[in-house]
């Protein structure tokens, strides 16, 4: 596998960065490697493990090195779907393989349901598909929350809040957002607001991405071998339940893939799961 070559793509309302670690040898789809809102930062160590193959990643929009140009407050997944589209058609290869983790799978089974012939393969890791939980109130509440807070206080108080939230073990209970948050401090995180806007987590796709409703019958219908991916740490935590849910939705078996939401880090961003074991998993799945 070569050097990830960096590339821009213009897109409606953002340009998207990319990069391509290009192996032309190789006779296998290329593996499409997303999340959401992290980018392609956030893979280096899983696309080390696939070498085998092209490997591309991506800066969503709103996030990292892919800015919006339209100046709009939050991104949804439509809009990602459709970036992604155009993505996959920018590389002219063929249907993909995709691993897409958090939100990244909230977004490519956007795309599975609009664009099926353009993905052989997803896997989708533990999205955060709220609406599928019993609890989907008080967690959509508590979306809102974060997303208020962040506007009136900042970066700190508002992720604090997102902590909370995804790390909470079992149903969210009726009035969580009410609830008084710690110091941010506490966390490691700025109490000062820093007067920015933008992130693209608690700012930009905190609402959209855990309120949108999935077109399921045209994800069962498609041409696309869809697996959904849960972690084995991930306990009864907001995402690892919403993965169940989603795999149940599509009358599947959740694949358990080693580590927790993270399983695949491998030091990015100071996290560290398991990723020779994750990836070890992936290669498997994606081998049917």
């Amino acid at each position: 596998m070569t050097e990830p070559k960096s590339h821009t793509l213009d897109v409606p309302g953002a340009v998207l960065h990319y990069d391509v670690r290009s192996n032309d040898s190789s006779a296998e789809p290329v593996l499409l490697l997303i999340g959401s809102p992290m980018g392609a930062a956030g893979f280096g160590t899983l696309a080390g493990h696939f070498t085998d193959r092209t490997v591309v990643t991506y800066d969503p929009r709103g996030a990292e090195r892919s800015l919006r140009t339209d100046g709009a407050e939050e991104s949804t997944p439509d809009e990602h779907a459709d970036d992604l589209h155009r993505l996959i058609s920018a590389l002219d290869a063929g249907p993909v393989d995709v691993f897409a983790s958090s939100g990244g799978a909230v977004n490519a089974l956007a795309l599975v349901a609009r664009h099926p012939d353009q993905v052989r393969t997803l896997v989708a890791h533990e999205p955060p598909a709220a609406r599928e939980l019993p609890d989907r109130e008080p967690i959509l509440a508590a979306c809102v929350d974060i997303q208020r807070t962040y506007r009136r206080s900042g970066f700190g108080p508002a992720m604090v809040k997102f902590i909370l939230l995804v790390s909470h073990e079992g149903p969210i209970p009726n009035g969580f957002a009410d609830r008084p948050a710690p110091d941010p401090a506490t966390f490691g995180l700025p109490a000062e607001d820093d007067g920015t806007r933008n992130d693209p987590l608690v700012g930009q796709n905190i609402i959209t991405c855990t309120q949108y409703e999935h077109d399921f019958e045209a994800i069962r219908g498609a041409s696309s071998r869809v697996v959904v991916g849960v972690g084995a740490e991930s306990g009864t935590a907001l995402a690892g339940r919403a993965a169940v849910a989603v795999a149940e939705r599509l009358g599947t078996a959740p694949v358990t893939f080693p580590g927790g939401h993270d399983g695949f880090l491998g030091g990015e961003y100071g996290g560290m799961g398991a990723p020779d074991a994750f990836a070890a998993t992936l290669r498997e799945v994606l081998g049917g």
